[in-house]
């Protein structure tokens, strides 16, 4: 019963709060804007392994969020509040990329572009990102990219 409740809670928030869903970017429109910024061998790693990535991490929406408990997520590359955005609540946190996490949740992704960059070249790859390591690392990508 109370499952159910929660079912239609959580339903009723969402028809509640417009915007939540922010902007999917189809796939290859994608490819397009990650192409276009030096993705393509990029700290050795390929687009379609950033595809990858941005599929599991935030399923191409530009207003991805996912609270961690101490940190929170923040848009299309689900860029944490502890360590490269400020979302003004996240104890300690460093804020590397000089940003307002709320920026990384338009739908405007260059901002969000040069702070992954950053993240992936201050670990010389991407494994920063579980969406990535888990789903993505040593496995043949070329779907992501194909038709593009």
């Amino acid at each position: 019963k109370s499952m159910l409740f929660l079912g239609f809670l959580l339903a009723f928030l969402g028809l509640a709060l417009p915007g939540t869903q922010g902007k999917i970017i189809p796939r290859c429109e994608m490819v397009k804007i990650l192409r276009r910024n030096g993705f393509e061998g990029f700290e050795g790693k390929t687009v379609a392994d950033w595809m990858c990535l941005v599929k599991y991490e935030s399923g191409y929406n530009t207003k991805a969020y996912n609270n961690n408990g101490p940190s929170r997520d923040y848009g299309i590359f689900q860029i944490n509040s502890k360590y490269w955005c400020n979302d003004g609540r996240t104890a300690g946190s460093k804020d590397a990329c000089h940003i307002s996490c709320s920026k990384l949740q338009d739908d405007n992704i260059q901002d969000d572009i040069q702070c992954a960059k950053k993240i992936a070249r201050e670990a010389h790859g991407l494994t920063p990102w579980y969406g990535w390591k888990n789903h993505c690392q040593g496995r043949n990508l070329s779907s992501f990219v194909k038709g593009c």
